[in-house]
């Protein structure tokens, strides 16, 4: 099974990082993880990502605020697919980020999720991966079908209580 890696510019990122983390565990994806700024450890962003797929890594996710140049700079090293997650931060509280990620120039392309939305990058880096993977496809097209019977559910509960009322 191919490897996620991840990329946060800060360890003040880990909280919202952590939720991605939690769902490789869940799939029992292996992943690698590392701390690397695009504007203070440049190097070690450059030699994670071109790296990667040697190590056998299959998909990249970079989380960042602000400026969020991490995950742009991370896909001009590699050319597996990259998974940009614009972090909450500042006074634009996430909007920035939001914009630096999804407004890549042509031919350097970024996935983009929301802003904080870390287990959707997840997910998506899991869907990417499964592509290839039938064992990995069994695992998601389980865990979408755990996500319809647990609304379907709350949805008896609800009619159960608005009948009651």
């Amino acid at each position: 099974m191919k490897k996620i890696g991840l990329l946060m510019g800060s360890d003040s990122d880990l909280p919202v990082m952590q939720k991605a983390l939690d769902i490789f565990k869940e799939f029992g994806v292996p992943y690698e993880a590392v701390l690397a700024s695009a504007h203070r450890t440049p190097a070690a962003v450059k030699e994670f990502a071109e790296t990667a797929e040697e190590r056998g890594i299959g998909c990249l996710i970079a989380g960042a605020g602000m400026a969020a140049h991490l995950a742009g700079v991370v896909a001009s090293f590699t050319t597996l697919p990259v998974i940009g997650v614009p972090l909450e931060g500042g006074s634009m509280r996430g909007m920035d980020a939001l914009l630096s990620t999804v407004q890549m120039p042509s031919g350097m392309p970024v996935a983009t999720v929301a802003v904080n939305g870390a287990k959707n990058a997840a997910l998506l880096a899991i869907q990417i991966l499964a592509v290839g993977d039938a064992q990995l496809a069994g695992k998601y097209k389980a865990y979408r079908a755990d996500m319809t019977a647990q609304v379907e559910a709350k949805n008896v509960n609800l009619q159960k209580q608005l009948n009651q009322a």
